[in-house]
């Protein structure tokens, strides 16, 4: 290994393998990958990679960068040996299942001005960029309010595996519809402004046989005043993941699966519409995700969805989580101070700043 200038992967399960594969495809060639060896996905494509067991051992090659990407129970513990080392980070969604380590982690990567950043790769997709552009236009006015919908048939994910095995239908791994379809926590707070309030109903109704929560409805309140409902599922097939906002001079829709986002401007009676290019493919998403994790390493700045707002997003599925055992509206206290995505008061983390 080339001290310094190595690329570590923690975990080599699906999330683990795509990064791979990608940072290959994106020239990056000096990489190394921490496994369990449970993985059951073959590795012959591993054969002049080195390979670690111990994550101690990985660290004393002193990679430049890591990238968490092992259950989700397990990112925080990976994270601080990393940013203790010196490493810059990239962490996949969602950024833990619990908030210890975590106030920890955001001072260790202010004062090593470490780069973080999550790993919310629909930021980047086109349609809700374009969605963000039509919103920052004003073409529908004042937001009032946004209905979203994420739904997927969990044994579909990874037909290799037996999903009451994976990660998602774990509790001591971090699973559960909650925190494994955490996106639409991110994105909607990056479209429409921090959650000021959430109530959650949970509940296991899918019939699958799996010890988490399978399905959950969610009511928003946004600090701006738009309200909102979520929906959540490990059970719908054909998937479903969009939303529709409404504002006071028209409509917004995106869909996922076919890439389709319209904009309807009442006052000019009038549809935008935007499609996704013909050769557009999912993989996309997750190599410009790593472009821009790499631009921050190798030239400075702050990535697009950086450690900040992957605590904000966890922060509101924990509230989800936390409404629906106590059957009552939690509040989420904002930050006045904060330009972009504010942290709870009981939480003191700090910015990234590399």
């Amino acid at each position: 290994m080339n001290k310094r200038s190595t690329i570590l992967i923690a975990g080599f399960g699906s999330i683990g393998r795509r990064h791979f594969r990608n940072l290959q495809s994106l020239g990056f060639r000096d990489l190394a990958v921490l496994r369990t060896g449970k993985s059951v996905l073959p590795t012959a494509e591993l054969s002049d990679t080195p390979v670690f067991y111990h994550l101690e051992a990985a660290l004393a090659e002193k990679p430049l960068a890591v990238i968490v990407a092992n259950p989700t129970a397990l990112h925080i513990p990976v994270a601080l040996a990393a940013a203790r080392a010196g490493c810059h980070l990239f962490i996949e969604k969602p950024l833990s299942d619990r908030r210890e380590g975590l106030e920890e982690l955001g001072r260790l990567i202010s004062r090593e001005n470490l780069i973080a950043q999550s790993g919310f790769q629909l930021r980047f997709h086109p349609g809700l960029q374009q969605v963000r552009q039509w919103l920052s236009d004003g073409l529908v006015g004042e937001v009032v309010s946004v209905d979203a919908h994420y739904g997927e048939f969990l044994p579909g994910w990874h037909p290799w595996e037996d999903y009451r095995e994976s990660y998602s239908a774990r509790a001591t791994l971090g699973g559960g519809v909650v925190l494994t379809l955490c996106h639409p926590f991110d994105y909607l707070e990056w479209l429409l402004g921090p959650v000021a309030g959430v109530f959650a109903l949970t509940a296991r109704r899918s019939g699958l046989g799996i010890e988490v929560e399978d399905t959950a409805q969610i009511l928003l309140r946004f600090a701006s005043g738009v309200i909102g409902h979520l929906n959540l599922d490990y059970v719908q097939q054909p998937p479903s993941h969009g939303f529709r906002i409404v504002g006071q001079q028209g409509t917004i829709e995106w869909h996922y699966h076919d890439g389709h986002a319209g904009c309807y401007e009442a006052p000019k009676k009038r549809w935008h519409t935007f499609h996704l290019p013909e050769k557009f493919h999912r993989n996309q998403l997750y190599l410009a995700e790593m472009r821009a994790f790499l631009e921050a390493v190798f030239s400075g700045g702050r990535p697009e969805s950086d450690f900040r707002a992957g605590t904000r997003a966890l922060e509101l599925a924990l509230a989800v989580k936390e409404s629906a055992a106590a059957g009552q509206l939690v509040n989420l206290d904002k930050n006045p101070g904060g330009p972009e995505i504010p942290v709870l008061s009981h939480n003191s983390l700090q910015p990234n700043q590399g």
